[in-house]
Protein backbone atom coordinates (compact mmCIF):
# COMPACT_ATOMS: atom_id res chain seq x y z
CA UNK A 1 0.00 0.00 0.00
CA UNK A 2 1.30 3.72 -0.69
CA UNK A 3 0.21 6.82 1.11
CA UNK A 4 -2.65 8.25 0.59
CA UNK A 5 -4.49 11.51 1.03
CA UNK A 6 -2.77 12.65 3.87
CA UNK A 7 -3.23 8.94 5.45
CA UNK A 8 -1.46 5.78 6.06
CA UNK A 9 -3.52 3.74 2.87
CA UNK A 10 -5.08 4.89 -0.52
CA UNK A 11 -8.91 5.51 -0.44
CA UNK A 12 -11.44 2.29 -1.34
CA UNK A 13 -11.50 1.97 -5.29
CA UNK A 14 -14.58 4.11 -5.30
CA UNK A 15 -13.69 7.37 -3.62
CA UNK A 16 -11.61 10.51 -4.64
CA UNK A 17 -10.03 13.00 -2.12
CA UNK A 18 -10.93 17.16 -2.83
CA UNK A 19 -11.06 20.12 -0.76
CA UNK A 20 -13.31 22.11 0.78
CA UNK A 21 -11.60 25.49 -1.45
CA UNK A 22 -13.99 27.64 1.40
CA UNK A 23 -13.42 26.25 4.81
CA UNK A 24 -9.79 25.86 3.21
CA UNK A 25 -9.59 29.64 2.50
CA UNK A 26 -11.43 31.10 5.59
CA UNK A 27 -8.67 28.99 7.76
CA UNK A 28 -5.95 30.26 5.64
CA UNK A 29 -7.38 34.14 6.63
CA UNK A 30 -7.45 33.07 10.42
CA UNK A 31 -3.93 31.83 9.91
CA UNK A 32 -2.94 34.83 8.43
CA UNK A 33 -4.12 36.85 11.08
CA UNK A 34 -2.61 34.53 13.23
CA UNK A 35 0.82 35.07 11.70
CA UNK A 36 0.91 38.75 11.92
CA UNK A 37 0.04 38.47 15.61
CA UNK A 38 2.96 36.18 16.03
CA UNK A 39 5.22 38.62 14.04
CA UNK A 40 4.20 41.31 16.22
CA UNK A 41 4.42 39.73 19.50
CA UNK A 42 8.09 38.60 18.28
CA UNK A 43 8.94 42.22 17.46
CA UNK A 44 8.28 43.02 20.57
CA UNK A 45 9.71 40.39 22.49
CA UNK A 46 13.07 41.23 20.91
CA UNK A 47 13.05 44.60 21.23
CA UNK A 48 11.46 45.30 24.88
CA UNK A 49 13.09 42.41 26.38
CA UNK A 50 16.26 41.88 24.61
CA UNK A 51 16.97 45.34 23.06
CA UNK A 52 17.60 43.62 19.39
CA UNK A 53 17.68 45.83 16.84
CA UNK A 54 15.33 44.11 14.52
CA UNK A 55 13.27 46.89 12.13
CA UNK A 56 15.36 50.22 12.77
CA UNK A 57 16.41 53.24 10.09
CA UNK A 58 18.09 51.85 7.39
CA UNK A 59 21.77 50.56 8.34
CA UNK A 60 20.60 49.80 11.96
CA UNK A 61 18.42 46.88 10.99
CA UNK A 62 17.86 43.86 8.94
CA UNK A 63 15.43 44.94 7.26
CA UNK A 64 16.45 48.58 6.23
CA UNK A 65 13.41 51.11 7.06
CA UNK A 66 10.43 48.91 7.11
CA UNK A 67 8.25 48.94 10.17
CA UNK A 68 6.30 46.72 12.36
CA UNK A 69 3.20 46.82 10.48
CA UNK A 70 5.11 46.11 7.10
CA UNK A 71 6.42 42.83 8.97
CA UNK A 72 3.18 41.47 10.05
CA UNK A 73 1.57 42.37 6.63
CA UNK A 74 4.50 40.23 5.55
CA UNK A 75 4.45 37.14 7.97
CA UNK A 76 0.19 37.29 7.00
CA UNK A 77 1.03 36.71 3.19
CA UNK A 78 3.57 34.48 3.82
CA UNK A 79 0.11 32.51 5.67
CA UNK A 80 -2.16 33.46 2.31
CA UNK A 81 0.57 31.96 -0.03
CA UNK A 82 1.30 29.01 1.82
CA UNK A 83 -2.47 28.71 1.96
CA UNK A 84 -2.42 28.93 -2.51
CA UNK A 85 0.65 26.00 -1.91
CA UNK A 86 -1.58 23.69 0.30
CA UNK A 87 -4.32 24.21 -2.02
CA UNK A 88 -2.01 23.62 -5.39
CA UNK A 89 -0.79 20.62 -3.88
CA UNK A 90 -4.48 19.17 -2.23
CA UNK A 91 -5.59 19.29 -5.87
CA UNK A 92 -2.73 18.31 -7.80
CA UNK A 93 -0.40 15.78 -6.36
CA UNK A 94 -0.57 12.57 -4.16
CA UNK A 95 0.08 13.01 -0.28
CA UNK A 96 -0.11 16.98 -0.43
CA UNK A 97 0.44 16.99 3.53
CA UNK A 98 4.28 15.30 2.98
CA UNK A 99 5.23 17.88 0.26
CA UNK A 100 3.79 20.34 2.38
CA UNK A 101 5.74 19.79 5.43
CA UNK A 102 8.95 19.46 3.44
CA UNK A 103 8.65 23.07 1.14
CA UNK A 104 7.51 24.59 4.47
CA UNK A 105 10.44 23.37 6.17
CA UNK A 106 12.93 24.34 3.59
CA UNK A 107 11.32 27.78 3.28
CA UNK A 108 11.94 28.29 7.25
CA UNK A 109 15.43 27.06 6.95
CA UNK A 110 15.88 29.46 4.74
CA UNK A 111 14.02 32.38 6.13
CA UNK A 112 16.33 31.34 9.36
CA UNK A 113 19.76 31.07 7.96
CA UNK A 114 19.31 34.18 5.69
CA UNK A 115 19.54 37.31 8.70
CA UNK A 116 23.11 34.80 10.02
CA UNK A 117 24.44 35.81 7.10
CA UNK A 118 24.08 39.73 7.20
CA UNK A 119 26.38 41.96 8.62
CA UNK A 120 24.65 43.22 11.15
CA UNK A 121 24.88 42.70 15.07
CA UNK A 122 24.88 39.25 16.34
CA UNK A 123 21.98 39.84 18.48
CA UNK A 124 19.82 41.53 15.57
CA UNK A 125 20.73 38.52 13.20
CA UNK A 126 19.82 35.89 16.13
CA UNK A 127 16.63 37.78 17.05
CA UNK A 128 15.78 37.94 13.30
CA UNK A 129 15.87 34.22 12.72
CA UNK A 130 14.26 33.22 15.69
CA UNK A 131 11.16 35.69 14.61
CA UNK A 132 11.31 33.82 11.44
CA UNK A 133 11.95 30.35 12.61
CA UNK A 134 8.43 30.79 15.11
CA UNK A 135 6.69 32.67 11.86
CA UNK A 136 7.89 29.08 9.57
CA UNK A 137 6.28 26.92 12.81
CA UNK A 138 3.27 28.67 12.97
CA UNK A 139 2.13 29.40 9.62
CA UNK A 140 3.22 25.25 9.35
CA UNK A 141 1.79 23.50 12.37
CA UNK A 142 -1.24 25.61 11.65
CA UNK A 143 -2.29 25.45 7.87
CA UNK A 144 -1.24 21.44 7.63
CA UNK A 145 -4.02 20.17 10.07
CA UNK A 146 -6.59 22.71 9.06
CA UNK A 147 -5.80 21.90 5.36
CA UNK A 148 -6.15 18.09 6.05
CA UNK A 149 -9.78 19.15 8.20
CA UNK A 150 -10.51 20.85 4.69
CA UNK A 151 -10.92 17.67 2.94
CA UNK A 152 -13.39 15.86 1.20
CA UNK A 153 -14.40 12.70 0.06
CA UNK A 154 -16.56 11.80 -2.92
CA UNK A 155 -17.72 8.76 -4.04
CA UNK A 156 -18.43 7.24 -7.12
CA UNK A 157 -22.42 7.67 -7.65
CA UNK A 158 -23.53 3.51 -8.17
CA UNK A 159 -26.17 3.14 -10.81
CA UNK A 160 -28.03 0.05 -11.80
CA UNK A 161 -26.89 -1.19 -15.11
CA UNK A 162 -28.27 -3.55 -17.19
CA UNK A 163 -26.91 -4.98 -20.68
CA UNK A 164 -29.36 -5.32 -23.62
CA UNK A 165 -29.88 -8.91 -22.47
CA UNK A 166 -31.37 -7.72 -19.07
CA UNK A 167 -27.84 -8.84 -17.33
CA UNK A 168 -26.19 -6.72 -14.73
CA UNK A 169 -22.92 -5.13 -15.83
CA UNK A 170 -20.14 -5.60 -13.42
CA UNK A 171 -19.07 -2.79 -11.37
CA UNK A 172 -15.26 -2.52 -12.85
CA UNK A 173 -17.23 -2.07 -16.19
CA UNK A 174 -20.29 0.49 -15.64
CA UNK A 175 -19.70 4.04 -16.79
CA UNK A 176 -19.59 6.05 -13.39
CA UNK A 177 -19.49 9.78 -12.85
CA UNK A 178 -18.06 11.99 -9.14
CA UNK A 179 -20.69 13.73 -7.72
CA UNK A 180 -19.76 16.75 -4.94
CA UNK A 181 -21.86 17.69 -2.49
Amino acid sequence: MTAGYGGNVDPPRDTRYGVDAGRLWAGGVATAVVAALAAFAGLLIARGIFHAVVLAPKGDGIWGNATTAEYALGAAAAAIVATALMHLLCLAVPAPGTFFQWIMVLITLIAVVLPLTLSVSLSTKIATALINLALGLVITLVIYPMAMSARTVHQRKRRRSAGPDGQTIPLDQRQTTYYDR
